[in-house]
């Protein structure tokens, strides 16, 4: 089975956890608390949704690494396998 490709399996996490979010109207600055508006429940459920998907577990020491929806990009790339 071949990864999949970290900014797709964060694009379809979002779109899990906030399906009206437009995927081509994200920039990889956005915060995803403050600009894309997920609550801290959200932002549990995303990061538990990546772990799914990709196998990549976020410690929360690591969170503020994940903090834009580009800095969760590159931690999925980093850590994928």
């Amino acid at each position: 089975m071949t990864p999949l490709d970290p900014r797709s399996a964060v694009v379809a996490a979002l779109r899990e956890i906030a399906p009206e979010l437009e995927p081509d109207e994200i920039d990889d600055a956005d915060r995803l608390r403050q600009d894309l508006d997920l609550d801290s429940l959200d932002f549990l459920r995303l990061i538990e949704q990546i772990s799914k998907a990709t196998a990549v577990d976020v410690p929360e020491r690591d969170y503020p690494q994940v903090a834009t929806f580009g800095g969760l990009v590159a931690y999925v790339a980093a850590h994928q396998t």
